[in-house]
C-alpha cells in the first residue's frame, strides 16, 4: 500500500511537466503529415472471428467458410473430411467506416446480419490504436424441438456486441483484443445465462509479403456458460493472391458465427476435438470511383 501511494504521488508530480512538454511541442509545431495505418490484418476476419478491418467503400466481400469434422473421428470418417459445416456470407462497404453484412450457416440453420463501424483509426501521430464496433443479430431457424412450448419469433434471436481494439506495431506484427457481450433471448433452463461476457485476443505475424500466421482466443468469463462450454482457440495461416484471401485453420469450435463459436464451443484440443477448416474471401468492386463514372 505504501509503495502504491509513493508511485501515485510520483506520477502526479511529473504529470504537469509532461503536459508542459507536450504543449511546447504543439507551439513549436509538427510538420509531419498525418497518415492512417492500413492493412492491420489481411481481411475482415482474423480467423473465424472479426478483425478490425472493414471492406472498402463500394466493395463487396463474398466469404465462403467451411469446417470439416473432428480430426479424432478417425479413419472411418476420413479424420473428419467426410463431414462438413459451412457458412456463406456477404460483406459490403457502405462507407469508408461502415460495413454491413449477412450470412447463413449450416450449424443450427442460423441466419445472421451485422454492422461494423470504425470508431477510431490508428495513425502515425496521435492515435496508437484502431477501434471498431461490431454488432450482430442471429436467428436459429431449426424446427421447434418441443411443439408443446410456445414458439415466439423473438425466442430464436441472439445478439452479439463487440469492441475491437487493434494495433499494428510494424509491417509484420499486429495484435487485437475484443471485449464481447452476448445476449440470448431464450436459454434451455433458468440456470442458464441470457447474458454472457467474453474477452477475445488475437494477432498475426506476417512472415512473407503475402502470408501470415494467425492466432485467436476467446475467454468466457466465469458463469454457467463457461462451466458447460470450452473457450474457443483457433490457429491458422493467411495467404493473399490478388483479389482473394485464403485462410486455412485449425479450431476447437464447430460454429462459424460469433454467438456460436464464442459461447457454444465443445471441442478440447488435448482430446483431439479439432476441426480443420478454411475461409475463401473474394473482393469485388461494385461502385466505381467518381472519376471513372460514365467512362
Amino acid at each position: 500500500m505504501q509503495k502504491t501511494l509513493v508511485l501515485f504521488i510520483f506520477l502526479i508530480s511529473i504529470l504537469p511537466n509532461v503536459v508542459k512538454s507536450q504543449d511546447l511541442m504543439d507551439l513549436l509545431g509538427n510538420d509531419k503529415p498525418k497518415e492512417f495505418t492500413t492493412a492491420t490484418f489481411k481481411t475482415t476476419h482474423l480467423i473465424i472471428g472479426q478483425s478490425v478491418e472493414n471492406v472498402a467503400k463500394g466493395h463487396l466481400n463474398v466469404v465462403i467458410s467451411h469446417h470439416f469434422g473432428k480430426i479424432n473421428d478417425g479413419p472411418y470418417n476420413f479424420f473428419g473430411l467426410d463431414q462438413s459445416t459451412i457458412r456463406l456470407g456477404l460483406e459490403y462497404g457502405v462507407t469508408d467506416r461502415l460495413e454491413a453484412g449477412i450470412g447463413r450457416s449450416a450449424y443450427q440453420k442460423t441466419a445472421d446480419g451485422f454492422v461494423k463501424y470504425k470508431i477510431l483509426r490508428q495513425d502515425n501521430l496521435s492515435m496508437p490504436v484502431g477501434v471498431s464496433y461490431f454488432g450482430s443479430i442471429a436467428i436459429n431457424t431449426l424446427k421447434w424441438a418441443d411443439p408443446s412450448r410456445v414458439n415466439y419469433f423473438t425466442s430464436r434471436l441472439s445478439f452479439v456486441n463487440q469492441l475491437i481494439v487493434a494495433r499494428k506495431f510494424n509491417d509484420n506484427l499486429s495484435l487485437q483484443i475484443t471485449p464481447t457481450y452476448v445476449h440470448k433471448n431464450l436459454v434451455p433452463t433458468n440456470a442458464d445465462q441470457n447474458n454472457i461476457f467474453a474477452m477475445g485476443a488475437g494477432g498475426r505475424y506476417k512472415f512473407t509479403k503475402r502470408m501470415s500466421v494467425n492466432a485467436e482466443y476467446y475467454y468466457l468469463l466465469p458463469g454457467k456458460t463457461a462451466d458447460d462450454n470450452i473457450n474457443s482457440l483457433s490457429l491458422g495461416v493467411d495467404m493473399e493472391t490478388g483479389g482473394h484471401v485464403f485462410q486455412l485453420f485449425f479450431t476447437n469450435s464447430q460454429p462459424l458465427f460469433e454467438r456460436g463459436f464464442i459461447t457454444e464451443s465443445q471441442g478440447k484440443w488435448n482430446k483431439g476435438d479439432i476441426f480443420f477448416g478454411f475461409n475463401i474471401i473474394r473482393t469485388f468492386g461494385i461502385i466505381k470511383p467518381k472519376e471513372f463514372k460514365g467512362k
